[in-house]
């Protein structure tokens, strides 16, 4: 149903380099780059994510509860991401983990990327 996703983004270098050390875990390649719009998306998916730079030209912001969540092919998989989005600037929002009261069980990490975009890295396993 989603065809694509974008975060705001104000410095689309530091993004970059952020975006394409935690997607390369979850097997998504950037494919396209420009000063206001760079996309990910993994292959045979028809989805994108897009970073861009705000069409108001003001500040990227972020929304109050609003989060992006990748599905993972394991546990490893969210472990490097969590990683490599704490090497590159990012924060953690929750360290990865096995989340109580899920079934089939939800192995998940949660970090917000340079900008605060709050994002998950999960596998249900």
């Amino acid at each position: 149903m989603i065809a694509y996703s974008t975060v705001g983004v104000n410095d689309m270098d530091r993004s970059i380099a952020f975006y394409d050390a935690v997607f390369a875990p979850l097997g998504a390649v950037r494919e396209t780059t420009s000063p206001t719009w760079t996309g990910y998306r993994r292959d045979g998916e028809k989805a994108w994510f897009f970073l861009t730079r705000p069409f108001d030209r003001q500040a990227a912001s972020n929304g109050n509860g609003a989060m992006l969540a990748f599905l993972a092919s394991d546990r490893a998989a969210v472990d490097a991401f969590h990683a490599a989005a704490l090497a590159r600037g990012g924060v953690c929002e929750g360290p990865p983990g096995v989340r109580e009261g899920m079934n089939p069980v939800f192995y998940a990490a949660y970090v917000r990327d340079p900008d605060g975009a709050k994002l998950c890295a999960y596998v249900r396993k």
